[in-house]
């Protein structure tokens, strides 16, 4: 059986299927497969572009979700997102990454790092704003990891840094060295308005590192309605409350009850999700249901 990423011969053998990424980014390829064999062997994979934007507004990304034999979300609230009558061909498939050995990460300081280029979607005006809320409190510390796709959002970025002591902003790093980050962080914050499934998440849960996310269904999707780590999107006072609360924690002691400790036995019992081997066995699940 082959199973391809780009668009197939539609004359090739019967048992190729067809996983496409973006309802609307491959609606050309989605429907020249339809055209050729209708919707068998075809399932459509849905980001949080998708979900939460494409599919309320463009007629070519809906008729996608039609079209398709399987559609595939990536988080768990992520089936909420679609009609009602498009849900029981719809599965859940929550991607993987590797594990990484949580690090001692030291109590000096509380460090925080966010990763995600600089783009209005990832919201890095929140992290600015709480940075500053922070004002002069040096027991905390927050990185600050991603390229300025938005040019101003870089301004605003290099004036916090210049303006506020306890944050930086390094740019674009290698993949290896952003996870050490991760690793060596006492928090990941993860405040975006939209997700699909955001991957420095499970990377953050599967080194050990707990997470402070913005109260959206990508988020939630993920790191379960009962987490304790959730802010309003866009409220910067109540992530700057978060890393205060944790950081009082961190000074009473590692095996003191609190938020901080509450969230990494939360993380850690999370973290499982995001297996290889559980994304491995749900894939060949999907791929059962679509040679059948």
């Amino acid at each position: 059986m082959r199973i391809t990423q780009q668009w197939p011969d539609p004359a090739a053998d019967g048992d190729t299927l067809m996983l496409a990424l973006h309802a609307r980014r491959s609606a050309a390829a989605i429907d020249a497969w339809w055209q050729a064999r209708g919707e068998a062997g075809l399932a459509v994979v849905l980001t949080g572009t998708d979900l939460y934007q494409d599919i309320q507004v463009d007629p070519q990304a809906r008729r996608s979700l039609d079209l398709a034999s399987r559609l595939v979300v990536l988080q768990e609230l992520g089936l909420a997102a679609l009609p009602p009558s498009l849900r029981p061909k719809a599965r859940v498939i929550l991607q993987s990454t590797s594990a990484r050995m949580a690090l001692s990460k030291g109590q000096r300081h509380l460090r925080a790092v966010m990763v995600g280029h600089l783009r209005a979607v990832k919201s890095p005006g929140t992290l600015f704003a709480a940075a500053r809320l922070l004002g002069e409190q040096g027991d905390i510390r927050i990185d600050h990891v991603g390229a300025a796709q938005e040019p101003n959002l870089g301004e605003e970025a290099s004036a916090t840094a210049r303006d506020c002591p306890g944050y930086r902003w390094l740019g674009a790093l290698p993949h290896g060295r952003v996870r050490q980050l991760i690793q060596r962080a006492h928090l990941l914050v993860h405040a975006s308005v939209m997700e699909g499934g955001a991957h420095v998440i499970m990377e953050a849960l599967r080194s050990g590192t707990p997470v402070l996310a913005s109260r959206v269904d990508g988020n939630v999707g993920m790191l379960g309605a009962d987490y304790a780590g959730y802010f309003p999107h866009g409220d910067a006072s109540a992530l700057a409350k978060l890393l205060r609360q944790c950081r009082a924690d961190q000074k009473s002691g590692p095996d003191a009850p609190g938020l901080l400790s509450h969230l990494v036995e939360q993380s850690r019992l999370r973290a499982d999700l995001f297996t290889p081997q559980a994304e491995r066995a749900a894939l060949l699940k999907l791929v059962e249901e679509l040679a059948a």
